[in-house]
């Protein structure tokens, strides 16, 4: 293990992170909120005295193996979770460090959950940090940082490791052959996504300061915003702006760059996106039929059920009614929802479509072997056959993560919630949702569990965003061995 490295990709990011903490500081220090700006300040600089001297240090060994690039993003994420919890602390704005240490591993991992009951009470410039840390983990914190500097001497084959780790999907790969051309690629593709939502939202209407906090909890697909309604309280066309763009996030961000290139059919006959559009369409016309009931306008009806069918899919969350008085089936549906996701290589959670279409071709393999136990049959995707190493992943993966839900619904059931609340909570953690059923819907939040669950809930956060083996790596003894 190069623990040297890994300490000098640490400090690189707490520096990052450093300078990122003084936009909301300016914020603070127009707007009169001098508590806010002095605990941002605070915060910068605690970040840059710990990461500074580890930044510095330049090892000479600077290579990293597959291991070490698991257990880098690991720390990195922890780490950074921790000194985005100062500024909540020390402002005031969230009593306690595990309050405050919650809400920043809900923003960074783009889960937002909160255990603020009134956020319109908190200072401007912190509520514009809360939004930020989703934007800035929606690309995740390693991409960015390989824009500025590699991390590695070979900038290529090291720096995929770390790549690998980060991203959400069953594997990452490169746009272009020089890793530091692949992530600004990905950045300037996020940025300008970004940059188009804000514009848009402008033009109906919105606030500058609104504006930008909607469009990075939007493309970090996280779900924070500045009310505590979530998005109820917006018109009817900032709520379609922002469907069309949790949307636009949902989908992988390689079929971005085809299109950007014209290569338009191998983009548009891409597998997981023909599935993942039919299920969100499937998704939306199953909730109008389980909710007619409930609305007279039928174009309401379209446009409620639509946005939530979408922020739940793009594991956003964000609301505009209280699906607490819909009926059962509607709520099932929208944990299932909660569970498969979006795309791969985009800022989502879940378990991702990819997956889900893998696993069925997994079990309509596993059942034509069972009738022909000496045929070969090969599992193909666009076109491409699939490895025996990325079949037994996605098999291992799904065992591991309902293992994982199971252990996190008993632990939490300490706490003496309902099973509904437990499971549900268990699955919007490791999903990187951040609204559940029963006592975490939509009128609560999660201040309600201990302090041991809201621990056990920040690792499952964690966990769920750098899909599972980053953090479990830290349980397995081999991985500390030489």
């Amino acid at each position: 293990m190069n623990y040297l490295m890994i300490l000098s990709i640490v400090g690189k990011v707490l520096c990052v992170e450093a300078v990122f903490m003084l936009p909301p500081m300016v914020i603070s220090l127009c707007l009169g909120e001098y508590r806010a700006a002095l605990a941002l300040v605070l915060s910068a600089v605690a970040a840059a005295i710990v990461g500074l001297p580890m930044a510095l240090h330049k090892p000479k060994n600077t290579w990293l193996f597959a291991r070490d690039g698991l257990v880098t993003v690991g720390v990195v994420w922890i780490i950074v979770s921790v000194f985005g919890a100062l500024p909540f602390c020390f402002s005031g704005a969230i009593p306690g460090f595990v309050d405050s240490l919650f809400e920043s591993a809900s923003g960074f991992t783009t889960t937002g959950a909160t255990v603020i009951a009134d956020v319109e009470s908190m200072p401007k410039g912190i509520q514009f940090w809360r939004c930020f840390t989703h934007w800035l983990g929606g690309m995740g914190v390693l991409v960015f940082l390989m824009i500025l500097n590699p991390l590695t001497a070979k900038n290529s084959g090291e720096n995929m490791h770390l790549l690998r780790a980060e991203s959400p999907g069953i594997r990452a790969s490169k746009l272009v052959p020089r890793m530091k051309d692949s992530a600004t690629i990905l950045y300037l593709i996020y940025i300008g996504m970004t940059l188009a939502q804000f514009v848009l939202l402008l033009f109906g209407g919105v606030s500058v300061y609104d504006s930008i906090c909607l469009a990075m909890s939007t493309a970090g697909t996280g779900g924070f915003t500045a009310y505590n309604d979530s998005m109820a309280s917006f018109s009817s066309y900032t709520q379609w702006v922002t469907m069309v763009f949790l949307l636009l996030f949902s989908v992988n961000f390689n079929i971005w760059f085809m299109l950007l290139l014209g290569q338009w059919r191998k983009a548009l006959s891409n597998g997981e996106l023909r599935t993942f559009l039919m299920i969100t369409a499937g998704a939306v016309g199953l909730l109008m039929f389980s909710v007619r009931g409930v609305f007279t306008d039928m174009g309401e009806c379209l446009r409620v059920c639509a946005f939530k069918a979408v922020s739940i899919l793009s594991t956003t969350a964000y609301t505009t009614v209280d699906f607490a008085i819909w009926p059962e089936f509607a709520r099932m549906l929208m944990l299932l929802m909660m569970i498969i996701g979006a795309c791969a290589g985009s800022t989502v959670g879940g378990a991702k479509i990819i997956r889900i279409r893998l696993l069925f071709k997994i079990i309509r393999r596993s059942i034509h072997n069972a009738f022909h136990p000496n045929k070969v049959i090969l599992i193909h995707e666009d076109g491409e056959i699939v490895d025996d190493y990325t079949v037994n992943s996605v098999s291992v993966y799904f065992l591991t993560y309902f293992v994982i839900i199971g252990l996190v619904s008993l632990l939490v059931s300490i706490d003496g919630c309902s099973f509904e609340t437990g499971f549900s909570t268990a699955v919007a953690c490791i999903n990187n949702v951040g609204l559940g059923l029963g006592e975490v819907g939509v009128i609560e939040n999660f201040s309600r569990f201990s302090v041991f669950s809201k621990l056990v809930l920040i690792i499952t956060m964690i966990t769920g965003r750098l899909e599972i083996y980053p953090i479990l790596v830290f349980f397995v003894p081999s991985v500390w061995r030489k």
